[in-house]
């Protein structure tokens, strides 16, 4: 059941792009922009975390931290984070425990094209320092991007 405003953040670790771990609850006292994204090395999915990146300074002056999550490796994801330059922690949901638990998650990815089972959707979360959402907002399709303007008020 996707998750909504007033609802309690799943907590979770997750090994980032350095293979190190990354707990949402040890952010607790602060907001997290939590992002869940499809594929590194795509089209919107760097457009996306690009656009993360060029602002991270206005989401760092609300108190935010910027947190992204994908099915990819922490390898592939470090090669990207690397070659894009971002400035945050970029999280492999490899096991694919954390992307269920915010309905954040394809069973199967382009039905009769690709048929990827087990894929994050795009989506995001802001969540406030006691851990409860502020926002969602789940994209009605892979390429669609989220409404970065809502997530910044939802911050203020």
């Amino acid at each position: 059941m996707p998750l909504k405003k007033g609802d309690t953040a799943p907590d979770f670790t997750l090994k980032n792009q350095k293979t190190e771990n990354v707990t949402l609850s040890s952010f607790k006292g602060r907001n997290v922009v939590l992002l869940f994204f499809p594929f590194a090395n795509t089209s919107v999915c760097t457009e996306e975390m690009c656009t993360m990146r060029d602002s991270y300074n206005q989401y760092e002056k609300l108190d935010a931290q910027v947190l992204a999550v994908s099915v990819d490796s922490p390898f592939t994801l470090k090669m990207w984070a690397d070659h894009n330059k971002l400035n945050f922690p970029v999280l492999s949901d490899f096991n694919k425990e954390v992307s269920p638990k915010y309905d954040a998650f394809y069973e199967v990815f382009a039905p009769g094209k690709l048929d990827f089972k087990g894929v994050s959707k795009r989506a995001a979360f802001v969540i406030d320092g006691a851990g409860k959402i502020k926002y969602a907002e789940y994209c009605p399709t892979p390429g669609d991007q989220p409404n970065y303007s809502e997530i910044k008020k939802a911050l203020e």
